[in-house]
C-alpha cells in the first residue's frame, strides 16, 4: 500500500485506513511512539496495561495450544 502525505493545518499527516486500524486494534484515541531508523518512520501503538495483559494472555493460550509446532518451526 502506498500513501501520500496530506496537509493538516501547518503540518502533514497520513491517513490510516479503517481495516488497518481494526487489524491493529487502534482507534483515534490510541497513543503512538514515533521513531526512525534513519530511513524509515516507525509508528508503534502504545497499549494500555490492560491491553498488554490481554495480549500476553492470548500469547500464552497460543503457546499452550501450538507450542510444540512453534518449537518445531523454530528448529527448521
Amino acid at each position: 500500500m502506498f500513501k501520500k502525505l496530506i496537509q493538516h493545518g501547518n503540518s502533514s499527516a497520513i491517513v490510516i485506513d479503517k481495516p488497518i486500524m481494526e487489524m491493529l486494534n487502534i482507534n483515534g484515541d490510541t497513543t503512538f511512539k514515533l521513531s526512525t531508523d534513519g530511513k524509515n518512520i516507525i509508528l508503534s501503538p502504545q497499549y494500555s496495561e490492560t491491553q498488554e495483559l490481554d495480549i500476553l494472555k492470548s500469547l500464552e493460550k497460543i503457546n499452550k495450544r501450538h507450542g510444540k509446532i512453534l518449537q518445531d518451526l523454530a528448529k527448521s
